[in-house]
């Protein structure tokens, strides 16, 4: 394969994936915007939040702000989808606990401990080793 076919087909492939990430992106917004206007209506039908509701709009915001970081920067954090991860164990937690068996209960307070940990090895990371040259731009 001569070097100018193999360029101009990189050149496409790159194009291609970067089409498909950016499409993906926006149904994902989309979607986030579409979730978030049927749980306000579901809010404002049954006459006021609870503290479910507000941790699902908390949820709905940080989607909507890991999409936006998405777009300006082209890199995920993960710290971000650590972040959606305690607030959905704690919405499950604070929604359902009457209901749970106390095993339950103790498995999803260990759960976001062990991801609040991870947050704060992550950050320890950051700060002692530096951020990556990605992170920098």
């Amino acid at each position: 394969m001569s070097t100018r076919i193999f360029a101009v087909s990189k050149k496409a492939g790159i194009w291609m994936a970067e089409t498909f990430q950016l499409m993906l992106l926006f149904l994902a917004g989309f979607g986030i915007l579409w979730a978030t206007i049927i749980e306000v209506l579901a809010v404002v039908g049954k006459g006021g939040p609870n503290l479910g509701d507000v941790l699902m709009l908390f949820l709905l915001i940080e989607l909507a702000a890991m999409v936006a970081i998405y777009f300006k920067t082209n890199r995920l954090s993960v710290r971000f989808l650590v972040y959606i991860a305690i607030t959905a164990l704690t919405r499950v937690l604070v929604v359902d606990a009457k209901t749970m068996e106390n095993s339950t209960i103790l498995t999803l307070v260990g759960a976001i401990f062990v991801l609040t940990l991870g947050v704060l090895i992550l950050r320890w990371c950051e700060v002692w080793f530096g951020e990556d040259d990605e992170q920098k731009d």
